[in-house]
């Protein structure tokens, strides 16, 4: 077991107020790449000359933004836990392992998530249901978020060298 991130499940989980500001923090990163999608298979498959046909069928559009989360979500889960906005928010995700988030892992969450989602939001209420209050895309993906600390910044130079004469 990872003793470093181990030692993250002491951390207690992050305010709902503070979860949904990094999650529009990463919807602010993720829109645009779902328009550069677009935009490449318009590109590809080339403009319609009506609205009511579209230049990019429905099924092939969903399964480029599915893409395009699990490929963001998963760079940034697994290389440090964290994505833009969960750093920006101080909160990160671990394992009940303590182990790196996993490629299956990702994926259910992600989906999870989706699906907590499009349920009214239950999937992300049943965190105030005891006694492991965690979203149901954290039970399906044996993951959780916990909220970091405040790090302390370090002294400026000046003052790390109170006493000391001017040379």
């Amino acid at each position: 077991m990872n003793t470093a991130t181990h030692r993250d499940q002491d951390h207690p989980p992050p305010p709902l107020w503070r979860h949904g500001l990094a999650m529009i923090y990463d919807t602010l990163l993720v829109v645009p790449l779902f328009m550069a999608a677009a935009g490449l298979w318009v590109a590809i498959l080339g403009p319609t000359d009506s609205l009511n046909d579209p230049a990019v069928p429905a099924s092939l559009q969903r399964l480029s933004w599915l893409l395009i989360l699990l490929l963001f979500f998963g760079i940034f889960w697994r290389r440090a836990g964290q994505t833009l906005g969960m750093q920006a928010w101080r909160i990160k995700l671990v394992t009940d392992s303590g182990d790196p988030p996993t490629w299956r892992q990702v994926t259910l969450r992600v989906l999870g998530a989706l699906l907590s989602a499009v349920s009214l939001g239950a999937g992300y209420w049943w965190r105030f249901i005891p006694p492991r209050q965690r979203y149901w895309h954290d039970r399906l993906s044996q993951t959780y978020l916990v909220q970091l600390p405040k790090t302390q910044s370090p002294k400026p130079v000046n003052e790390a060298r109170s006493g000391a004469t001017p040379q």
